[in-house]
């Protein structure tokens, strides 16, 4: 498992020089139609030279002339996002600065300040900060994140060339070590992925999750593609079918339209089979089927709503799943109708209509934006420039806590929207399950603030009421009203949380100020003063994070200051008593070295013996030998062991990546591991003996424990069983499946 896969590199020099000029001149071709002024097309080389010879003696880890990688990160940037010349050129020089002796000026002074300016993003965004930077509170790779997500505020364009750069290294994954392959992976679904999102790019969104999942998740990865793959001359032909009768009515209409079918991605199908519990043969829709009308702009609604007509003259719609986001077009721009009708053979089909336009928006997101809104054509530009509206609210406040900012952050890159109205019919767009506090904080943080109540649809309703699609809220305020701590526990926008916890900080600041005083006459007493190095002598002895916690403490009276007494007072300074030294802790890597080869000192090997580094397997993924897993130390736990594809897994590796610790199994059919199993099936007359006799009787395996619910013919199992390793438990899986009525088994964890 530990061993990457490497593609062998074997081009001479002669070759590499052909590869990189067809990888140049592609580039030069997809800006073709871009290219304005005279001067374009110069720049473009000037910038590919500039970087060629920058990066002339750095390779890739795959063996390929680094200069592939910008080169490749240019021709996402123009082609899937969408961008132009200028784009383009900072594309070309993304790790100049970063990486080689080239400068920031050398940048200014060839291409001018606009450019340098969005390089200088780039480059800020990649430089890691200090990696001894492990608080319990932030770290570096959250920072790193909140750096990507400000620039987001400063020129949108940064952020998309980085998420070009972040695609064309998941897709060269491949000659990465197998521990980075996993950093990168989980790095890119826990916030690219839901950035790419939340700019509209669902193409990039939808191939970044399927490659992190081919890392993290593989064997589930291997098993869909290949059913995919297999599936996929049955798929055509039906889809070939469905569309057949509606194709010949739009050209009797003279409608001027394409109309296709595409597969769902892997990493969604994936989802739908867990989420649902059903079998990949189970999931209705595999496929979409678009159909994109070339329509004038003041003509798009209608027209889409006359295709409309048509599918469900041929097949019947379920109302619940038909999506209208023409009337209401999602934040981040896009705009179409998606209705599921049943089609031949009783399957459900999902059909999404959509003009030119709209399309431009769904597959460039942002970037198309851009360059509607530079050809005055921003049909949606107000929803787009209201949400960098609230980035740049959230961004700018300061919130020490990263990781919390990060989460709450996420949380509203991701959730659907509903959309509701203020007294007067102004429209906002908020995440779903927002509740009326949510709503006052985003008509300015002031109402969040003073709120005591709101009237939804004229009812009167509590601070935690979630709002609806549709309600017509009304926010009561009161000078009297204060944010309590509680407010967090049922707001979920980021603007709200942020709000809530500045009020609560400036609460606190206040509060301190009399402990502060207190301290203060403390000091006096001891004849020192209140200097920076005397407060930061006192904060540490206390183990507060800040003065201020200290001085709130004091405030509270959960500090006595009596201790101070045992300080040493050496002329206008503090010191504190020498604490009696504790013994050595042994480092998980140190111990590790102890029982294993010196070239493998990293590695930690478990599962053989109890004199092996003391380790304990997560409760929330039940890890057994076999299963694809990474060491995590924890502050109060020691080393704990988690499956790559853990739900908690993402988060993990990617915020706390230097905990990390690479581990493989060592085979041992003397230890038992817990874990359980999921069945579903027919509740027919001795199935639970059929069960229990695979389990026990022909594998051996012992029973830990074992529910059986039945209602309406059908039964579901939970079952805890111990086995050795995966082998063991697959076989079970695999025996348990072939039982008649047994619908589906699969493993649970609780």
């Amino acid at each position: 498992m530990d061993t990457a896969v490497v593609k062998k590199y074997n081009l001479d020099e002669e070759q590499e020089k052909k590869e990189i000029i067809r990888h140049y001149r592609a580039l030069m071709r997809a800006l073709k139609p871009r290219f304005n002024k005279g001067g374009d097309r110069e720049a473009v080389r000037t910038a590919f030279e500039m970087a060629a010879d920058a990066h002339r003696h750095m390779r890739r880890k795959s063996g390929e002339p680094y200069i592939l990688h910008p080169l490749a990160v240019a021709q996402i940037t123009v082609e899937e996002i969408g961008l132009g010349v200028r784009s383009a050129i900072c594309a070309l020089l993304h790790d100049t600065v970063e990486d080689t002796e080239v400068t920031l000026e050398d940048v200014e002074r060839e291409f001018g300040a606009e450019i340098a300016h969005i390089v200088d993003g780039l480059t800020k965004i990649s430089t890691v900060i200090d990696s001894n930077n492990n608080s319990s509170t932030t770290t570096a790779q959250a920072e790193n994140f909140k750096k990507i997500l400000l620039t987001l505020a400063d020129d949108p364009r940064v952020i998309l060339i980085k998420l070009a750069d972040r695609m064309h290294n998941m897709r060269t994954l491949d000659s990465m070590q197998r521990e980075k392959q996993l950093k990168i992976a989980s790095e890119t679904v826990f916030i690219y992925a839901p950035l790419a999102h939340r700019l509209g790019l669902y193409n990039i969104k939808s191939e970044m999750e399927d490659l992190a999942m081919k890392y993290t998740e593989q064997d589930t990865y291997r098993d869909i593609a290949k059913k995919l793959n297999e599936t996929k001359r049955e798929r055509t032909r039906y889809v070939n079918e469905f569309i057949k009768p509606i194709k010949e009515v739009l050209r009797e209409e003279g409608f001027n339209f394409e109309i296709y079918g595409r597969p769902k991605s892997i990493h969604s199908i994936s989802h739908k089979i867990k989420t649902k519990g059903v079998q990949f043969e189970e999931v209705y829709d595999l496929f979409a089927i678009r159909i994109i009308m070339d329509s004038p702009i003041e003509k798009e609604k209608s027209d889409c709503w006359k295709v409309y007509s048509i599918i469900t003259d041929f097949y019947h719609p379920s109302p619940e799943r038909t999506r209208d986001w023409l009337s209401n077009p999602k934040s981040n721009g896009y705009e179409a109708l998606h209705v599921t009708v049943m089609g031949p053979n009783g399957k459900w089909v999902e059909v999404q209509i959509r003009s030119k336009r709209m399309n431009d928006y769904a597959e460039k997101g942002l970037a198309a934006h851009w360059r509607y809104k530079e050809g005055n054509q921003s049909v949606q530009e107000s929803k787009f420039d209201q949400w960098f509206t609230q980035i740049r609210e959230i961004l700018n406040s300061p919130d020490s806590n990263t990781l919390d900012f990060l989460a709450d952050f996420k949380s509203n890159l991701f959730t659907e929207e509903i959309y509701v109205y203020t007294p007067k019919g102004d429209l906002r767009i908020l995440p779903v399950n927002s509740t009326a506090l949510d709503f006052a904080y985003s008509i300015h943080s002031a109402v969040g603030n003073k709120c005591i109540g709101a009237k939804v649809n004229y009812k009167l309703v509590p601070l935690s009421h979630k709002l609806r699609s549709g309600d017509q809220v009304e926010i009561i305020t009161t000078n009297k009203q204060k944010p309590s701590e509680d407010w967090l526990n049922f707001v979920i926008t980021a603007k709200a949380k942020t709000k809530i916890k500045d009020a609560l900080k400036e609460e606190k600041r206040t509060v301190a100020m009399d402990g502060k005083d207190v301290l203060e006459r403390k000091f006096s007493h001891l004849k020192v003063p209140m200097s920076q190095h005397n407060i930061n002598e006192v904060t540490q002895y206390y183990k507060q994070p800040s003065p201020l916690d200290l001085y709130y403490q004091i405030a509270v009276k959960n500090i006595d200051l009596g201790e101070l007494k045992n300080f040493h007072v050496l002329g206008d300074r503090l010191d504190p008593p020498k604490p009696v030294k504790p013994a050595e802790p042994v480092h998980v890597e140190e111990a590790s070295t102890k029982h294993s080869n010196k070239k493998d000192a990293e590695l930690i090997i478990f599962g053989e013996s109890s004199d092996r580094i003391a380790y304990k397997l997560a409760n929330c993924c039940r890890p057994i030998p076999g299963d694809d897993v990474f060491g995590f130390v924890t502050a109060s736990e020691g080393l704990k062991i988690h499956r790559t594809n853990c739900p908690n897994a993402a988060q993990l590796l990617a915020n706390y990546g230097h905990r990390v610790v690479k581990t493989k199994w060592v085979k041992n059919r003397e230890i038992s591991f817990l874990t359980g199993l999921r069945i579903i099936g027919m509740d027919d007359v001795g199935v639970i003996h059929k069960i229990t006799n695979i389990i026990s009787g022909e594998l051996k395996v012992n029973i830990a424990a074992l529910t059986i619910e039945s209602r309406e013919g059908l039964f579901e199992g939970r079952i805890k069983v111990f086995v050795h390793d995966k082998e063991e438990l697959e076989e079970l899986l695999d025996r348990l499946k072939s039982l008649d009525g047994i619908q589906a088994v699969t493993r649970w964890e609780e």
